[in-house]
């Protein structure tokens, strides 16, 4: 199995080398540099994704479009745009960024850690795609009342509702009329 390297960072961001992938969520977890899509339709919904059951942590939940990892000093819009179009077979549009957050959060289910200093990305979804089975299990669009009924019924990733709050005032900007 091929090592995956994740770029470690310090508070503000700035590189410090590097790490393999499970040790920097392994606990106490290091923090590394991390990105998260947020795609929407026309209409102002967002494009939810529910993790493959074969991910080996928040496997199972549902999430943001997507987010992962760049590669040590790959860009973060690169990598966003990259990562996306391998996981649902077809580019973002008009992908752009929504700031920064960090967190410190415990996978429940795995018990790995997402130590994050996370770049956020807002964009357009593809009119037509075709998911990858072993990232990503089922799709939805949902409206923020949408939402609000899918977290009652079923688990989400530890880091949804951070990214999704610190990414809220450019989804306001982009769609005004949609209630986010």
């Amino acid at each position: 199995m091929t090592e995956i390297l994740v770029e470690l960072v310090d508070p503000g961001g700035a590189p410090l080398g590097t790490a393999e992938k499970l040790a920097a969520h392994t606990a106490p977890g290091r923090l590394h540099r991390a990105f998260s899509v947020l795609l929407f339709d026309p209409d102002g919904r967002l494009l939810l994704q529910r993790r493959a059951d074969g991910k080996y942590h928040s496997a199972g939940t549902w999430s943001n479009t997507c987010c992962g990892h760049p590669y040590p000093g790959e860009d973060p819009l690169s990598a966003a745009a990259r990562r996306t179009a391998e996981e649902l077979g077809a580019p973002p549009a008009m992908l752009a960024a929504a700031g920064t957050v960090a967190y410190d959060l415990r996978d429940p289910g795995s018990g790995l850690v997402e130590r994050e200093f996370n770049h956020l990305f807002v964009g357009e979804a593809p009119a037509e795609f075709a998911p990858d089975p072993e990232e990503i299990a089922e799709t939805a669009f949902a409206g923020p009342a949408e939402l609000r009924a899918m977290r009652e019924a079923a688990p989400f990733s530890v880091w949804f509702d951070t990214v999704l709050s610190a990414a809220a005032p450019q989804i306001r900007r982009r769609f005004p009329e949609t209630g986010w």
